[in-house]
């Protein structure tokens, strides 16, 4: 078993996973494009030691801003890790690039980033640039943005801002670097505008959900995100992921793999799924292994997820907001940034010279 410590996420779905949550007496469908909605369940979770949250976006659904809701809520939570979609499809790596990082000065330190594509004639229809691309042609592009963000959120050195009042230099420009990118979908020349953030290198999720996900995953994640019907065939999918890491050249201790749960918990929750599926129409087909029972249940589960050497697991409430207000309390890690809660080095910086790297 890995010594890492076992991570607990969720990932909030407008009113809930399950399309018809929002039909529940306390779903407050009406405030699901308010800020107050979903402050109010990310303090939940950060106030019961749930170590991430990743907020769900993409071309395709009609919700908020994921990076801007995050944003919001960096001011108004204490510890919990804030992770926007941000998806590379029709958008500049630049752009993202400046967005994570800011993000991460304003949470000090707590923002990550989820990688998505966006496939589909109708999504790029929105944009008019470029017509449907398939899932290769969208991983090799997704591979390359990451390649560029991560470049751009090294080429300003940690000390790169010396404000000199005396002399009136407020940066050193030899700690201030080009990245010269040329790839097949960027040419990105750099530097940011953007300094280096707390973290260094914001943390970054990918769904590991295709084969050509799953090598983006290995290659460049800190975060793999998968989901599986049971236990046993989640660890068996994570022990998949990790071969494929070291086939990359990493160390797997550095790369946490986490199973998508989805939940619904309360003492009468299979009535509730039930009535759920009633206004569906139909039963519902979960998307990953599902959880329908009380706390004591669901702790039984992520235990056994630990034991089965699972790095973690990301909750998904079915409905929202008591799918928060039953989240079962963790145990608080230590440390100022994410990266420090979950064991995790600051990366040293690419382009700074070896002798104030090892400073």
């Amino acid at each position: 078993m890995s010594d890492k410590l076992f991570v607990t996420a969720i990932e909030p779905r407008g009113t809930g996973a399950h399309p018809q949550a929002w039909r529940r007496q306390d779903s407050r469908a009406e405030e699901v494009f308010t800020a107050a909605f979903w402050i109010d369940q990310l303090r939940a979770a950060d106030l019961a030691g749930i170590d991430l949250v990743f907020l769900a976006d993409s071309f395709a659904s009609r919700t908020l801003e994921a990076v801007a809701v995050a944003a919001r809520a960096a001011a108004l939570t204490e510890r919990i890790g804030l992770i926007p979609t941000v998806t590379v499809t029709h958008t500049e790596p630049f752009h993202i690039s400046k967005q994570i990082a800011s993000l991460d000065f304003a949470s000090h330190g707590r923002a990550g980033w989820q990688v998505e594509v966006s496939g589909g004639a109708e999504q790029a229809a929105l944009f008019g640039r470029k017509g449907e691309q398939d899932e290769e042609s969208l991983w090799q592009e997704a591979d390359e943005a990451i390649e560029v963000v991560t470049r751009l959120w090294d080429s300003w050195e940690d000390d790169a801002e010396i404000r000199d009042a005396a002399t009136g230099r407020f940066v050193d420009r030899d700690k201030l670097h080009y990245i010269d990118f040329q790839g097949e979908n960027f040419s990105v020349k750099g530097p940011s505008i953007t300094p280096r953030s707390p973290q260094g290198q914001p943390l970054v999720a990918v769904r590991a959900h295709s084969a050509e996900s799953t090598a983006v995953a290995a290659a460049r994640a800190d975060i793999v995100r998968i989901a599986a019907d049971s236990i046993e065939d989640a660890a068996a999918l994570a022990a998949r992921v990790r071969r494929a890491v070291v086939a990359e050249g990493r160390d797997p201790v550095d790369v946490f793999v986490l199973l998508d749960v989805e939940t619904l918990v309360s003492e009468t929750a299979a009535e509730e799924l039930a009535q759920l599926d009633n206004w569906a129409g139909r039963v519902r087909s979960p998307q990953s292994l599902q959880y329908v029972g009380d706390v004591a249940g669901l702790n039984l589960l992520l235990g056994a997820a630990e034991s089965s050497g699972l790095d973690g697991v990301t909750l998904v409430p079915l409905a929202l907001p008591s799918g928060v207000k039953t989240l079962p309390a963790t145990d608080s890690r230590t440390g100022a940034t994410v990266r420090e809660r979950l064991g995790l080095a600051r990366p040293t910086n690419r382009f700074a010279a070896p002798e104030r790297n090892s400073r």
